[in-house]
C-alpha cells in the first residue's frame, strides 16, 4: 500500500493536494484537513490487479418484480409507487418544521398496525419528545420501538439485533461516524453514513427512511452523492403560514417521478386530501377582480388553483412587483408580454400576484391565467363566473398548447366549470365534456374572449 497526503475541504469535499487556508472550490476559509489517499500498488509499482468477475447475459436474468410494504397511507402510496420496496433507502427532505418527522411517525404507526416491527432511531429528538407528538397525533403505538443514538457504529449493531421490517433515521446529518475525522453534518460524515447504512439495508433487505435537511435554498444539503446513493428522494414542500402539504418525488428508483400526495396540516397531523381542487377553491369570491381558475398538473394529477392579482398606481419612481407561489422572473416577462401584445401596459402600477391555498406554480400553463387575473385586476372587472384558462404564453404573444389537456378539461368540468380559455389542442376531447370550450390563439384572442379588452377576434371557436 502507498498513502499519499491530500487537503480534503469540510464544507464541499473538494480535495487538494495542499493546505491552502481557503478552499478554492466553495470558498469557505479554514476547512481543509490533512487525509490519506491509499493507492495499492503491486511490487513493480503498477496499480494492483484485480479478479475479474463473473457476467451475465441480460437475456438470462431473471425478472421478479419487488416486494412492497403498504403503509395504508393512499397519498404516500401513490408518490412511492405502490408501497415501500424491501431493501430500499428513501430520502426525505424538507424545510424545518414542515412536518417530516410527523410524516415519517404515521408512516410508522400505519406499518406498525399492520403487524410490522417498526423502529424509529432519532438523533435530534429525545425518546420523551417523539412519544409527546405521537400522543398528541392520537397515533396507535404497538410494535414501534425507539432509539436514541448518533454513532453510526452503535446504529448499525442495533439494527442488525433487531431486524425490523421498517426503520427511520432522523436525521441523517446527525450521524458521525469514529472512523471518518470529522464533526456531524460534514459532508465526509453524511457521505460515509449514508453509505454504510445502504450497504446495511441491501445486505438485510430492510427498508430505511433517512430524514435529510435542506439548504437556505430549498436543495438538498449535503454531498451530491448523498442522493445518487439512495433509491428514491422524496420532498415535503409547503408554507409555514398555510396548512397545504406537497409531497413530491424527485427521484425513484421503483416507481414514477410523477406523482404527488397533498396533505393538510392540522392539530391533529396530517390529514389526505382527496379533492385538491375543491379544497383550494372552498374559499373563492367568484365575483372578485383580479381572481382567475388555472388547472394545472402536479404529477400526473390535475388540480385547479386560484391565482389572485392586484394592481394599483405605484406611489414611487419604481414600481413593485411582487410574486407568491409563482416565479417572479416570470411575472416580469408576462407583464412586459401583456403590454406589448395585449395593449395593457402596467409600467406604472404596483403588482402583486399570489397563488391561493399555498400552492406553487412552476409549469408554464398557468401563464394564461396569470394574464387574465393581472387584465381583470387592472380594468377592475370580475372575469365571468366558473371560468378557467390555462395556456403557455410566448414573447410573441401566442399561445401554446399544453400537455394532458383532457385530463385538465376533465377535472374542471368535474368542478362545475362552464367556459374553458384555452389555445388550440389537436389531443383534447372537446366533446366528452358539456364545459363550453373557447380556443384562443393570441393573448389578445384570450383578454376578448374573457371580455377584459376591446378588439376583434381572430380565431375563436367552440
Amino acid at each position: 500500500m502507498k498513502s499519499t497526503t491530500i487537503f480534503v475541504c469540510n464544507s464541499c469535499d473538494a480535495q487538494s493536494p495542499k493546505w491552502n487556508g481557503q478552499c478554492l472550490e466553495c470558498g469557505a476559509w479554514g476547512t481543509l484537513k490533512e487525509a490519506r489517499l491509499r493507492k495499492e500498488v503491486s511490487r513493480t509499482g503498477a496499480p494492483a490487479a484485480g479478479t475479474p468477475g463473473d457476467v451475465t447475459a441480460f437475456e438470462a436474468i431473471p425478472a421478479s418484480a419487488e416486494r412492497r410494504l403498504a403503509s395504508g397511507v393512499t397519498e404516500v402510496d401513490r408518490v412511492f409507487g405502490g408501497g415501500v420496496v424491501s431493501g430500499s433507502v428513501t430520502l426525505l427532505v424538507g424545510e424545518p418544521g414542515i412536518g417530516k418527522s410527523t410524516l415519517a411517525l404515521m408512516l410508522c404507526s400505519r406499518l406498525a398496525a399492520a403487524d410490522k416491527k417498526v423502529l424509529y432511531i432519532s438523533g435530534e429528538e429525545s425518546a420523551a419528545q417523539v412519544k409527546l407528538r405521537a400522543d398528541r397525533l392520537a397515533l396507535p403505538q404497538k410494535n414501534i420501538w425507539f432509539l436514541s443514538a448518533t454513532d453510526l457504529e452503535t446504529l448499525i449493531a442495533t439494527l442488525e439485533r433487531e431486524k425490523p421490517d421498517f426503520a427511520v433515521i432522523d436525521s441523517v446529518q446527525m450521524l458521525r461516524s469514529d472512523e471518518i475525522p470529522a464533526e456531524a453534518g460534514a459532508v465526509g460524515q453524511v457521505r460515509g453514513a449514508s453509505g454504510r447504512l445502504v450497504a446495511w439495508a441491501k445486505g438485510a433487505n430492510v427498508p430505511l427512511l433517512l430524514i435529510g435537511h435542506v439548504t437556505k435554498d430549498g436543495a438538498v444539503a449535503g454531498p451530491k452523492t448523498l442522493e445518487h446513493l439512495v433509491d428514491a428522494v422524496f420532498s415535503f414542500e409547503g408554507e409555514r403560514s398555510h396548512p397545504l402539504r406537497v409531497f413530491r418525488s424527485l427521484k425513484n428508483r421503483f416507481g414514477s417521478t410523477d406523482e404527488t400526495g397533498i396533505f393538510e396540516m392540522n392539530d391533529a397531523g396530517l390529514m389526505e386530501i382527496k379533492n385538491p381542487s375543491a379544497y383550494l377553491l372552498d374559499a373563492r369570491r367568484p365575483d372578485t377582480p383580479g381572481s382567475a381558475i388555472c388547472c394545472i398538473i402536479e404529477g400526473t394529477r390535475p388540480i385547479l388553483v386560484e391565482i389572485q392579482a392586484l394592481v394599483q398606481k405605484t406611489s414611487f419612481g419604481y414600481p413593485a412587483r411582487k410574486a407568491s407561489g409563482f416565479d417572479g422572473s416570470r411575472l416580469e416577462m408576462l407583464l412586459a408580454v401583456l403590454a406589448k401584445r395585449g395593449g395593457i401596459d402596467l409600467s406604472g402600477h404596483d403588482v402583486y400576484l399570489n397563488v391561493a391555498g399555498g400552492m406553487r406554480i412552476k409549469e408554464p400553463a398557468a401563464d394564461l391565467a396569470v394574464l387574465l387575473a393581472l387584465a381583470s385586476a387592472f380594468r377592475d372587472t370580475p372575469i365571468a363566473t366558473a371560468t378557467a384558462a390555462w395556456g403557455e404564453v410566448g414573447l410573441g404573444g401566442e399561445l401554446r398548447p399544453v400537455t394532458a389537456g383532457d385530463r385538465r378539461i376533465s377535472e374542471a368540468a368535474a368542478l362545475g366549470i362552464a367556459q374553458i380559455i384555452a389555445p388550440p389542442s389537436k389531443t383534447a376531447k372537446k366533446k366528452s365534456v358539456n364545459a363550453h370550450i373557447i380556443e384562443a390563439t393570441t393573448v389578445r384572442d384570450a383578454l376578448v374572449a374573457a371580455n377584459l379588452t376591446q378588439g376583434a377576434r381572430s380565431v375563436l371557436h367552440a
